[in-house]
């Protein structure tokens, strides 16, 4: 078994110094401050998405070397993707929530995440606007830290279904994910940009529920794995509706379906909710 918090304290100086370039490049102060934004199957991508996957990939491979890890990284896989042969796979998303990083809502994210046969084992979220990272291991539990401090943070408890909150989306909405908020017990709903940050919403009470149904595209490996993590070490849970575990590093990059992640209190209810809903909406 690999020393995990050994590879946590790297992965944890490589998001910081992640977060300080790409704010720099937020906030109009990197040497050439020029988004340059380009558009892949109609997903923008900027100048910050490349530098940052540059500079994390470099840093990761410095430390780690490439003879026990494989990289994916969303600005440098090669699509069809093959299944990394390492049991070992970093899965990185150099700027999740891009367009809102365009739109200058604050609401986007890195994710770091460590995969271990097709499961997280290690996850780094950072939240460059708020200077907080989130971080977990397998059976460890999840923590937040400051530039000043660190402690352990726990999703929220003892709320009545009726009263929970779903963090959603502000863009990537269609007909059948609306029919299931508007049909859902919990009425509640936060719009909040980047995946990374609905779930941080939810490390810190502001929510309580997220919820993905794949459209015409899905979330990718990348958008996901560094989020479930903190997530489920917070005490949470986080399924297909089914209730079966999300698998990553698969010949699919793509997370097709519904998923649901939660406070984990209501979890199976919540599930058989969305999929009574599901089959309503299709008859």
């Amino acid at each position: 078994m690999k020393d995990l918090q050994a590879i946590l304290a790297i992965a944890r100086k490589v998001a910081w110094g992640a977060s300080d370039l790409l704010r720099s490049y937020y906030h109009g102060t990197a040497k050439n401050p020029d988004l340059d934004i380009q558009y892949k199957q109609n997903e923008p991508v900027t100048a910050a998405d490349v530098a940052v996957s540059r500079y994390i990939l470099e840093q990761l491979q410095g430390a780690l070397g490439n003879e026990d890890f494989a990289y994916i990284s969303e600005e440098t896989y090669q699509s069809p993707l093959t299944k990394q042969s390492s049991p070992w796979v970093w899965i990185i998303d150099p700027l999740d929530g891009t367009r809102d990083f365009i739109q200058k809502t604050g609401d986007y994210a890195i994710h770091i995440a460590l995969v271990q046969n097709s499961r997280p084992v290690l996850a780094v979220v950072a939240l460059p606007e708020a200077e907080k990272l989130y971080f977990a291991t397998k059976g460890m539990g999840t923590f937040v830290a400051t530039r000043e401090q660190c402690f352990p943070i726990q999703v929220s408890c003892g709320k009545p279904i009726e009263d929970l909150t779903v963090v959603v989306s502000r863009s990537h909405r269609h007909e059948q994910l609306d029919y299931l908020l508007q049909k859902l017990p919990c009425q509640n709903h936060k719009s909040v940009g980047s995946v990374g940050c609905k779930i941080a919403t939810i490390l810190e009470k502001q929510a309580d529920i997220y919820i993905s149904l794949s459209g015409k595209s899905a979330p990718k490996d990348w958008d996901l794995a560094a989020p479930e993590l903190i997530l489920t070490e917070a005490g949470g849970k986080f399924t297909h509706f089914d209730g079966s575990l999300l698998q990553y590093n698969n010949q699919d990059i793509n997370q097709w379906g519904g998923l649901i992640g939660s406070n984990g209190e209501h979890h199976q209810q919540l599930c058989d909710a969305v999929e009574k809903l599901m089959v309503e909406f299709s008859s």
